[in-house]
């Protein structure tokens, strides 16, 4: 009895002690909620009765440190998705992905009804080798059911040691049965930004948003800069799969093509916590066309980026609805132990939106696609018919349809033999497997041959 009356005065102590710890704002907000101390306090007497029981009763002996985490855990994980307890060793692995670098199997995950979702796989790692996709629910771990687990296990799960095989058990979209997928985990390295010319359009890639994104973007335009000088057409910013990460790197993501006005902004429950983020004067693209490519495995970071260009008509956003994660996480260490990761503020884009479940809408839909050729079925041409005409061009010389100089009216039509060998050898190359960043090209290669711009005018 005594040990559940100093467990009791010490958790009404961590609960009260952070009001007087703050502003005068946090005391009046939460002034209702501490009202009535007597109910407070019978509820916190019930936990120590169970506490009490599950030390004397259960059949195994838990330690104390156990039960309190447990409880730690639960607490958090009811509130939210993204809300979470980390231990010492927790703590130190998030703070290593943040940096760009951990071991596991290279997925960004949720959960929802129970099962472990994917947000979408991370380029070049195990899992994106072994074709997980966005939208995947993982049911079973090594056999093992996912339901009933926190997140934060089924994480630990995943993770494990480099070289050793793990199974996941998936459940996919328009695919009737679940399927197994043995993965071996390995040390994930995440270069945040990859970059390369598309003949005269700037292509960067985002995988996530870490503490060296910022850097990799500015590297990437100042390449293509100092490549192509003013003959860039535009810059394709590729969003797609990327879980988010820091928010202000997105910040800075957005900023480096903006030059002026909100970008984001934080709303907590304190209405004096509000937070805005603003552009700094300088577009590193020096107001070439920008389109983001977008899916629905783009979340977090990601929707910052898209909503901000997009309200600011500063860039097209090509693809398909985001994932819809519109809620600001704050790591708050917790001194000799781990830390807490707490839900504390939704954020808007600069028109006011709030992406929360919503995701942020394309502005040019374009679902992913495979492209196949279509085979002629033998369409006849103006050369082809009795009689026509033939091209000659300024100097008096004939030329036959493929533009061909020729002399005399007979070389203009080839033979039945020559057109067969004509059809083999214009066999079409074969056509991009990325769609959705073809569409893009051409969009911004027409926007280049007109003089046109996706950046609004300046008023």
């Amino acid at each position: 009895m005594k040990t559940r009356h100093i467990l009791t005065a010490a958790l009404v102590a961590i609960l009260i002690s952070p009001v007087f710890g703050n502003s005068k704002a946090y005391a009046e907000a939460d002034a209702t909620e501490t009202k009535n101390n007597a109910e407070t306090y019978r509820l916190l007497n019930l936990f120590g009765d169970v506490f009490e029981r599950i030390r004397a009763d259960y059949v195994e002996k838990p330690t104390d440190e156990e039960l309190i985490e447990s409880a730690i855990t639960g607490m958090l994980t009811a509130l939210d998705p993204h809300s979470s307890y980390m231990n010492k060793k927790r703590y130190k692995d998030m703070q290593v992905d943040t940096r760009g670098e951990f071991g596991g199997l290279g997925i960004q995950v949720t959960m929802e009804a129970g099962f472990v979702k994917v947000i979408s796989p991370i380029d070049d790692t195990p899992a994106f080798r072994a074709g997980i996709e966005a939208g995947d629910f993982v049911t079973h771990l090594d056999g093992e059911t996912v339901q009933g687990m926190t997140l934060q296990q089924a994480v630990d799960k995943m993770r494990g040691k480099v070289g050793a095989d793990i199974k996941l058990t998936v459940r996919r979209k328009d695919v009737a049965e679940p399927f197994d997928v043995t993965i071996t985990r390995a040390v994930i390295k995440i270069t945040s930004v990859r970059s390369r010319l598309e003949k005269k359009i700037g292509y960067v890639r985002i995988t996530s948003f870490t503490e060296q994104t910022d850097k990799g973007l500015k590297k990437a335009i100042d390449k293509f800069e100092k490549e192509l000088g003013d003959d860039l057409q535009g810059i394709v910013l590729d969003l797609r799969n990327n879980p988010g990460g820091l928010l202000d790197q997105a910040v800075a993501v957005s900023d480096a093509f903006l030059e002026k006005g909100e970008i984001v902004s934080t709303r907590s429950r304190v209405l004096e916590d509000t937070n805005r983020y603003n552009a700094r004067t300088g577009d590193l693209a020096k107001g070439k066309p920008v389109i983001v490519l977008l899916n629905g495995g783009s979340a977090s970071a990601s929707e910052i980026v898209a909503g901000a260009l997009q309200d600011h008509r500063r860039a097209v956003i090509l693809g398909t609805r985001s994932f819809g994660k519109g809620s600001v996480q704050t790591i708050m260490p917790l001194p000799g132990h781990g830390a807490m990761r707490l839900t504390t503020a939704r954020y808007y884009t600069p028109s006011g939106r709030s992406i929360q479940g919503e995701g942020v809408t394309p502005d040019i839909i374009v679902e992913q696609a495979r492209i196949e050729a279509i085979k002629s079925q033998g369409q006849r041409r103006e050369a082809d018919l009795r009689g026509a005409l033939i091209n000659e061009d300024t100097n008096g010389k004939k030329t036959d349809d493929n533009g061909k100089k020729t002399d005399d009216a007979k070389d203009a039509k080839p033979t039945d033999k020559d057109e067969k060998t004509s059809e083999k050898e214009a066999k079409p190359a074969e056509p991009p497997a990325d769609y959705q960043l073809l569409r893009a090209l051409d969009i911004l290669r027409g926007v280049a041959l007109f003089g046109g711009s996706t950046q609004a005018s300046k008023e």
